[in-house]
């Protein structure tokens, strides 16, 4: 595996019939779907929640994830969609920022939460390892875009970037950090972790749903601020750090906070 990605030079292309086009992004990202989807459908079962009300939700989570994710890297990237606004519509080109999706899937399940008279915290948990699943799966769609790699590296898991999909300032060199690569696997780990938690609520019943957001949200953010140290694609600075990065913090902070709020409501109620 190791030597094949150090030698192979992937195509974008997945399959090509005259002028209709499958991308491999495409086909990650549908793949991904489906598969978080069964997961999905799986811990509704367990949670007793309607089979109808989960896909209903998931329709429109998959809708404003990707229009989420796609608002916020036109803004990471503003200056040249600024300049090609026709690039706006170029999904199947890459160009989904996960964070955005993040957001716009937590606005979408609180809507429904409220309309279907279901704990948020609840139907957020039976979302979260799906999410977590897609993109696992879903970064491998970079790889064949030859996107968001890491810095210049000998490792010899080290990708080889074309010219042509290298930045100016790397021109001199060939192999990079595979950093989709590493984000793919750290999310492996979150997915299972939180197949994990489910276990013990379901089973056990010795967790609140929350924490399990609150674990995900948590150990993504730190997987997602350390992988920006070695990636090199353009994004704004804010006081030093990468935008990504100063999103991570806000939502690790906000995170330790409602946990905060929670424990001390306990401690109340106990006295």
């Amino acid at each position: 595996m190791i030597n094949f990605l150090h030698t192979n030079t992937p195509e974008a292309i997945l399959i090509s019939f005259g002028n209709l086009k499958i991308y491999w992004y495409g086909f990650f990202i549908v793949l991904s779907i489906l598969l978080a989807s069964v997961i999905i459908l799986k811990l509704a079962e367990y949670y007793k929640l309607k089979k109808e009300t989960i896909i209903d939700i998931s329709f429109w989570l998959i809708i404003n994830g990707l229009i989420g994710g796609r608002i916020y890297h036109i803004f990471l990237e503003f200056n040249f969609y600024f300049h090609h606004p026709t690039q706006m519509i170029k999904v199947w080109e890459g160009g989904l920022a996960i964070h955005g999706a993040i957001f716009a899937s937590l606005l979408t399940l609180y809507y429904f939460a409220r309309k279907n008279k279901i704990d948020f915290w609840t139907l957020a948990s039976l979302f979260a390892p799906g999410l977590a699943l897609g993109q696992t799966i879903g970064r491998w769609g970079n790889y064949f875009n030859q996107e968001l790699y890491g810095k210049p590296t000998n490792v010899p898991w080290g990708i080889p970037i074309e010219i042509a999909h290298r930045l100016p300032e790397y021109y001199n060199f060939k192999f990079f950090h595979p950093t989709f690569i590493y984000e793919s696997l750290g999310n492996l780990i979150i997915f299972s972790s939180l197949i994990f938690v489910h276990f013990l609520i379901i089973k056990k019943n010795i967790l609140n749903p929350k924490y399990l957001v609150f674990i995900y949200l948590i150990s993504y953010s730190i997987l997602r601020f350390s992988l920006e140290f070695i990636r090199i694609d353009t994004t704004p600075f804010t006081l030093g750090l990468r935008f990504p990065q100063i999103v991570s913090i806000i939502i690790v902070i906000t995170i330790i906070i409602l946990w905060q709020k929670k424990t001390n409501k306990k401690i109340s109620k106990t006295r």
